[in-house]
């Protein structure tokens, strides 16, 4: 199931010294465990998209009420 691409990265790094591919594949695997932590968080985000925008709505409603205040980082 390997598509074209991926077939010419494995030959361009099969003509590198094996030190050089170990390097490669230490970077692959690092870019790729990247790309699925992103993935993982879009997913996230896309599930609780509504609820964000409902509790920014809530929250420029209260804003314009007169309700919120401002944030002071002092009294955390």
């Amino acid at each position: 199931m390997s598509s074209t691409a991926i077939t010419t990265v494995v030959k361009m790094m099969e003509s590198l010294p094996e030190t050089a591919q170990d390097r490669v594949a230490d970077h692959l695997r690092d870019f790729i465990a990247d790309l699925t932590d992103d993935l993982r968080w879009e997913r996230s985000f896309a599930k609780t998209q509504s609820q964000l925008s409902a509790a920014a709505r809530r929250a420029r409603e209260e804003i314009a009420a007169g309700k919120a205040q401002p944030l002071n980082l002092d009294e955390l």
